[in-house]
């Protein structure tokens, strides 16, 4: 087993529950880390036997586009194309962080991981 990690993918999408936040939007990042077998690609250095971190950061720019309330949904939304799309995963773990989150204070960012097992 072997993991690849796209990390620190930035976007500006329109996430959450005020209505200022869908209408003016915000930055996110966005962390992806998935565990495969890597030993065919290892072997054959061949693109289609891996996992191609280019299909990874389309997958997440694309569902950061779909406004969502909560960022466990679009961590979700993450996790389910990358089972659906990237049949070689087997684990997949995501982390999405709001940066400079209206909260009514003076915070960086906030963080949804979430990580799930393929089921069989």
């Amino acid at each position: 087993m072997g993991q690849i990690k796209v990390e620190n993918i930035r976007v500006y999408a329109y996430h959450g529950c005020l209505k200022e936040e869908t209408n003016i939007g915000s930055d996110y990042l966005v962390d992806v880390e998935v565990k495969a077998n890597l030993k065919k690609p290892a072997k054959s250095d061949s693109l289609v036997d891996t996992v191609d971190y280019v299909h990874i950061n389309h997958i997440v720019v694309e569902e950061m586009k779909t406004p969502s309330k909560l960022l466990e949904h679009v961590g979700q939304r993450i996790i389910n194309r990358i089972f659906s799309e990237i049949n070689i995963v087997k684990k997949a773990k995501v982390a999405v962080s709001k940066l400079n989150p209206p909260i009514g204070g003076d915070v960086e960012k906030v963080t949804v991981v979430l990580q799930e097992k393929r089921r069989s």
